[in-house]
C-alpha cells in the first residue's frame, strides 16, 4: 500500500477526462495519421534508386504503411535502414 500525501493527486486525477479534450485528442490522432500516410505515399512515388539511397525498399515503406501508428512505422524503416547500413 503506498503512502499518498495530501499534497500529491493521482494519475487517474491529473489525466483530462472532458469530452472537449477527448474530442481534441481524437482529431490530432487523425490529422498525424493523415500526415503520416501522405508521407509514406510520397515515399512509393520515388524512384527505385533514390530509395535505395536511403536504404529502404518498396517492401519497406509497404510494412510501415501496415503499422498502427506513426511511431511503429518509423521503427519499421529505421529497422530496414540499419538492416541495409549492415550489407
Amino acid at each position: 500500500m503506498a503512502l499518498s500525501l495530501p499534497g500529491e493527486r493521482s494519475v487517474a486525477a491529473a489525466m483530462p477526462t472532458t469530452p472537449l479534450r477527448a474530442f481534441i485528442a481524437f482529431v490530432a490522432k487523425v490529422n498525424a495519421d493523415r500526415q503520416r500516410r501522405a508521407m509514406l505515399k510520397s515515399l512509393l512515388s520515388m524512384e527505385a534508386d533514390r530509395l535505395n539511397d536511403l536504404g529502404i525498399s518498396r517492401s519497406d515503406i509497404h510494412d510501415a504503411m501496415q503499422a498502427r501508428s506513426g511511431r511503429a512505422s518509423i521503427m519499421v524503416l529505421n529497422t530496414a535502414r540499419a538492416r541495409q547500413a549492415l550489407r
